[in-house]
């Protein structure tokens, strides 16, 4: 029987699971051709699943005459990510697909920017009165998952001007008495967001909560929709993303990297490099500064790739891991003197340790080839001193920018380690010579 659905299926063109793993692969026209070969259950199935970007390209590409049914599928947050994914000229278009209410609920949840709590929420949610009765309140809540809820995470009590006044689960409530009230066994210290919350800020409130969905509410305490947590998973998924993107050194991209035009890709690329290459023709004026020490002890040239990439290598962890701690919400700015005193006692430690081996790989090369002769010391103790000020400048550096950045209302991401790299490289040179200089004169300089 298997065998024979499976061949079915191959006549008829990719099955749903088949369509999901070429997705990707395939080509615009190939894609529409295998969507609209699916049973139609399964194509509603595989068309919710789609990220609003594929789902708008479907509804252009679909027969003009089909467009209405697919979008009066999506539930009115999805039908507004999908709007928003529209150049304004065609916003208009989508809108008049939508049935009368569901296109008032998307026109509301377009005032939010897509990054906000009210971007995110669903306003159609389970709600009944704080004094109905529990049975009243079960039949009521039957009628409104036959007629529009999409998911049931929580019922909602509100007044009669629609403020939020307690919630209860649904598993409260039908295991309550038939006699009591709703008031009766609701909680009342609620945890809720305002329309306009950043949703990073969103995605912490549920991690600290651990709750299925939040309630979204205004000013005065009414109740707009709810924020559920497959839509902050997604959120949580993408804003790592982008922070990732960026601290390797890159624009975030605004697509799956397969999907991403070259010239898109090239621009959002080649700009930090060229921003780090010009950091880097730093490096080089640095080193001409001090050419003649290097003329008169080349020896000090052989050290420098150690001491500078030593200063970036911390620097990159310092600022990686400040920027994933605001990123979670343990770092706040008023904390970076607390983090100064801390990465100072850690830079210095670790500068410690790494000039340490250093001096030590200094004293094996003499005893082992002869290679220093009676500078030996001297010049152990300037790839020391010089190894232990980089790495402590480069910590005290990479933890600091992020809070620079964010101060000045940038992304804190920006901060990325090849651009703390870069930086610590030119800082490193005249570190590096300027301890030399002190303590190498009158003998190699």
């Amino acid at each position: 029987m298997t065998s024979l659905r499976r061949e079915a299926e191959n006549e008829s063109g990719l099955a749903a699971d088949d369509l999901r793993e070429t997705w990707r692969l395939l080509a615009p026209e190939d894609r529409l051709e295998a969507f609209l070969d699916l049973p139609r259950p399964e194509a509603e199935d595989f068309f919710l699943d789609l990220s609003a970007r594929d789902q708008y390209e479907m509804v252009f590409a679909i027969p003009a005459e089909q467009r209405r049914s697919w979008m009066r599928l999506l539930p009115p947050d999805d039908a507004a990510d999908l709007v928003q994914e529209a150049d304004e000229d065609e916003r208009e278009a989508l809108l008049a697909l939508l049935d009368e209410q569901t296109r008032r609920e998307v026109m509301a949840l377009l005032a939010y920017a897509e990054d906000e709590a009210g971007g995110l929420m669903n306003p159609r949610f389970a709600r009944v009165r704080a004094d109905v009765s529990v049975d009243e309140a079960i039949s009521y809540l039957r009628k409104q998952a036959r007629d529009h809820l999409e998911n049931v995470y929580y019922v909602y009590a509100n007044d009669p001007d629609q403020r939020l006044v307690g919630v209860v689960s649904l598993r409260q409530l039908f295991a309550a008495p038939s006699d009591r009230t709703v008031r009766d066994i609701m909680a009342t210290e609620l945890v809720t967001a305002r329309g306009d919350m950043d949703q990073e800020e969103l995605g912490r409130l549920f991690a600290a909560h651990d709750l299925a969905a939040i309630p979204v509410v205004d000013g005065q305490g009414h109740m707009q929709g709810i924020v559920t947590v497959d839509d902050i998973v997604d959120v949580i998924q993408e804003e790592a993303t982008e922070d990732i993107q960026k601290i390797g050194g890159t624009e975030a991209l605004d697509a799956p990297y397969l999907e991403v035009v070259y010239s898109s890709m090239l621009r959002k690329r080649v700009v930090w490099l060229a921003v780090l290459f010009v950091g880097e023709l730093l490096t080089a004026t640095a080193m001409a500064r001090f050419e003649n020490e290097i003329a008169k002890a080349v020896v000090l040239s052989v050290f420098i790739p150690l001491i500078i990439s030593s200063g970036g290598n911390s620097g990159s962890q310092a600022s990686t891991l400040v920027i994933r701690a605001m990123a979670l919400g343990e770092v706040k700015l008023t904390d970076w003197w607390r983090v100064v005193h801390r990465e100072l006692v850690q830079g210095l430690s670790m500068g410690a340790i790494l000039g340490a081996i250093g001096l030590g790989r200094v004293f094996l090369w003499q005893a082992m080839f002869h290679t220093y002769g009676s500078n030996t010391l001297r010049l152990g103790l300037t790839v020391a001193a010089s190894v232990m000020g980089v790495v402590t400048f480069g910590t005290l550096t990479g933890s600091m920018l992020p809070f620079l950045l964010k101060r000045a209302k940038l992304d804190p991401a920006s901060a990325s380690a090849p651009f703390v790299a870069t930086l610590v490289d030119v800082t490193g040179i005249v570190i590096y010579f300027s301890i030399a200089s002190l303590l190498l004169r009158g003998t190699l300089l």
